[in-house]
C-alpha cells in the first residue's frame, strides 16, 4: 500500500528525530548569507575610510561572529550547543590548543629545514631588534588567533557536524576540506600545489577533530603554522608577505620545490610534511567518537 502524500513529504523533510541534515545545512547557509550581507553593509557605512589593516581585522572578527550567530540560532532550534559543533568554550586555550600550537610550529620548522636542506631556502638576517621583537610577535599572535578561529569554525564547525550527521564523517570531511582549499583561490600568487596543500591540511584538521573531539587542536596548529610562516621565518603565507617579520629570508629554485611566490605552502615538500604529521597523529591520538550525537 502506498504512503500518503503527507507522510512522503514528512519523510523527505524529517528523519526519526529532527529535520534532515541537508535541510538544516541549507537553512544555516541562508542565515550566513543574510548576516554576511547585512554586516558588510554596516561595516561599509560605519567605516568607509578604514585602512587595509583595519578592514582585515573587521573582516576576520565579523565573519567569525556571523558563523557563530548562525550556529547559535541552529543550536537553539536543534536543542544543541556550540560545543556540539566543535567549539566548547571551556576547553579554550587548554591542553589540546597548546599541543596543536607545538605541532603547528614544529611542522613549519621541519618544512623550512627541508627547504634549506634542498638548497632552495636561506635565512639572511635578523630583521627585528629590541622591543619590536615582542611587539610584532604579540600582534601576529592576536591576528592569527582571529584567522584560525574564523577559518576553522567556518570550514569545520556546523557544516562538518551536520554533514557528518547526514552522511558520515569522511564523506563530510572531504567536501568541507575541498571548500577550505577553494577558499584560498583568491590569494595573491596562489598555484595548484598550494591549493592542494590547503585542502590536504584541511583533511588533516578534520582528522584532528575526529580524534580530539573538537576544533581546539586544529585552531592551535593553524595559528602556529601561520605565525611561524608570517612572523618567525618571514616567508610568504599563501602568497602574502607582510611587514614586521623576525627573520629576512629568501627562496630560489623551481617553484614546485621552493614554493615560489606562494611560500612554503606551495612546495611539494609541504605535502610530505602534512603526511608526516598525519602519521604521527594517527599513532599519538585516540578516537573520541566525534560527533557525540548519533548519525541519521
Amino acid at each position: 500500500m502506498s504512503a500518503e502524500p503527507g507522510n512522503s513529504v514528512h519523510r523527505l523533510l524529517f528523519n526519526q528525530r529532527e529535520l534532515r541534515a541537508g535541510w538544516r545545512l541549507l537553512i544555516f547557509v541562508a542565515l550566513v548569507i543574510a548576516f554576511t550581507f547585512g554586516v558588510r553593509l554596516a561595516v561599509k557605512w560605519l567605516s568607509p575610510h578604514a585602512d587595509s589593516d583595519t578592514r582585515f581585522i573587521l573582516r576576520e572578527v565579523t565573519d567569525f561572529l556571523v558563523f557563530l550567530l548562525a550556529s547559535w540560532i541552529m543550536a537553539r532550534y536543534e536543542k544543541r550547543s556550540i560545543a556540539d559543533y566543535g567549539l566548547p568554550w571551556r576547553r579554550m586555550f587548554q591542553t589540546r590548543f597548546w599541543q596543536g600550537m607545538a605541532l603547528g610550529f614544529a611542522a613549519i620548522s621541519v618544512l623550512i629545514g627541508a627547504l634549506r636542506l634542498a638548497g632552495v631556502f636561506r635565512i639572511e638576517r635578523l630583521a627585528l631588534h629590541g622591543a619590536n621583537v615582542w611587539r610584532w610577535a604579540a600582534i601576529y599572535f592576536i591576528v592569527f588567533v582571529l584567522v584560525a578561529l574564523r577559518e576553522e569554525f567556518r570550514a569545520r564547525g556546523y557544516a562538518l557536524y551536520t554533514l557528518t550527521a547526514g552522511f558520515g564523517f569522511w564523506p563530510a570531511a572531504l567536501p568541507t576540506s575541498a571548500f577550505f582549499g577553494y577558499s584560498h583561490v583568491g590569494n595573491r600568487g596562489e598555484d595548484w600545489i598550494g591549493l592542494f596543500n590547503a585542502a590536504f591540511v584541511g583533511v588533516l584538521f578534520c582528522f584532528l577533530v575526529r580524534r580530539t573531539g573538537d576544533l581546539w587542536m586544529p585552531i592551535g596548529f593553524h595559528l602556529a603554522f601561520d605565525w611561524g610562516q608570517t612572523y618567525f621565518y618571514g616567508v610568504a603565507d599563501s602568497g602574502n608577505v607582510t611587514p614586521g617579520h623576525l627573520l629576512d629570508s629568501a627562496s630560489s629554485g623551481p617553484a614546485w620545490l621552493s614554493g615560489g611566490a606562494v611560500g612554503p605552502e606551495g612546495s611539494a615538500l609541504c605535502t610530505a610534511v602534512i603526511a608526516l604529521v598525519w602519521l604521527l597523529c594517527a599513532f599519538w591520538l585516540h578516537q573520541t567518537g566525534y560527533p557525540r550525537s548519533a548519525i541519521e
